[in-house]
């Protein structure tokens, strides 16, 4: 399954690329509900967990569902804009930051059944088959959301519990929650991430205006491909989407807590949202699978082993292996397309050996590039 941004009759001022607290908020809060998935940033929510109030602990597994599978839209509520290219010399922050953390405003002002809406998907985890626009007045939309609610880990059917019988005490709640999060972790976190967001940002808009929205939006990715005939881009998630720029404009906001996910948010009627790593992964989800393949190969198997203890020529490995030089120079160059073997030239002699590092690195490369 894949995401489509059909590029066809869109340029770069189809795309605002901004900064946004309340977006890194909820990367945070991902980090700190599941930082096992998160190895770069588990000691930062280890010291948080350990020096957290209880109140702050409950919220955070309380209202988990709006920021752990499915990403709640209201993290991504008032971003709105035209890009602007910067002039000449100069490295503005852009629209930084939109939304202010405190007050919540835009999401104080959310119409309730709006609130509903969004809420409910994200206890429901998704969106395919499921319609809560009259969630909290139609008994079928009710069913449906407990329903799909009761087949998840708690604390998703509490939290949809929670919205039926009360919803405005629950936005309450939320926004008292999201509050505390600025003295608890999110003001010192949010000091010393957003120059780092706003030099992202600022290098998207750049790449937008010189190279056009195909090669800027291909570059947020490692798992992504270019098409034509229409001019696309295509990521690899488990989701399916086709965004259109040309219809609909497109919010790009840059992460920093949030990798490697790249959050993709297409809800009707709403505004596309790309929340990306400023830092992409360097292996994709394909590369990462073809190494895995690779080395599935009984007689590949025995080449690496032989390799991986010492560089060897096509004609050593041929006798030791008992194949074919021709045989070896396949299995090499395969290997040496996935940058799994590297070379040696000696005088008139390629040695060819292992690289150890990018072999050791395939287990991480894979949970990498499974999350993004």
């Amino acid at each position: 399954m894949s995401v489509v941004v059909v590029l066809e009759g869109a340029g770069p001022g189809r795309f605002t690329v901004a900064v946004s607290p309340l977006a890194e908020l909820a990367a945070g809060l991902h980090v700190l509900t599941g930082h096992g998935h998160h190895a770069e940033h588990a000691p930062w929510a280890r010291e948080v967990a350990r020096t957290a109030p209880a109140v702050f602990r409950a919220g955070l597994r309380r209202f988990s569902p709006l920021w752990t599978a499915l990403r709640w839209r209201g993290f991504y509520t008032g971003l709105a804009g035209p890009t602007r290219r910067p002039a000449p010399g100069s490295v503005p922050a852009g629209p930084t930051p939109l939304l202010p953390l405190s007050p919540l405003a835009p999401l104080s002002r959310l119409p309730l059944d709006h609130f509903a809406e969004l809420t409910a998907y994200s206890c429901a985890s998704g969106y395919h088959g499921y319609a809560f626009d009259r969630v909290l007045r139609d008994p079928a939309q009710s069913a449906a959301l407990r329903h799909a609610a009761s087949g998840l880990p708690e604390p998703h059917l509490e939290l949809a519990e929670a919205l039926l019988r009360d919803p405005e005490a629950l936005r309450a709640d939320v926004l008292a929650f999201l509050d505390l999060c600025r003295p608890v972790f999110f003001g010192a976190l949010w000091a010393e991430t957003e120059p780092l967001l706003a030099r992202a940002a600022h290098r998207v808009r750049q790449r937008l205006a010189d190279d056009g929205p195909v090669a800027a939006l291909a570059a947020l990715s490692p798992s992504s491909v270019r098409l034509a005939d229409p001019p696309r881009v295509v990521f690899d998630k488990v989701h399916h989407a086709v965004i259109t720029p040309a219809r609909t404009p497109v919010l790009l906001i840059p992460t920093r807590y949030g990798a490697p996910h790249l959050v993709v948010k297409n809800e009707p009627g709403l505004p596309p949202v790309l929340h990306f790593p400023v830092d992409a992964p360097v292996v994709g989800v394909t590369l990462a699978r073809s190494r895995m393949l690779a080395l599935t190969d009984p007689s590949r198997v025995r080449l690496c082993r032989l390799i991986a203890r010492q560089s060897m020529t096509t004609a050593d490995l041929a006798d030791r292996l008992s194949m074919t030089r021709p045989q070896v120079s396949r299995h090499l160059r395969a290997l040496r397309d996935l940058g799994l073997v590297r070379t040696e030239r000696n005088g008139r002699y390629v040695h060819y050996g292992l690289d150890l590092d990018a072999v050791d690195r395939i287990g991480r490369d894979v949970a990498t590039a499974l999350q993004y």
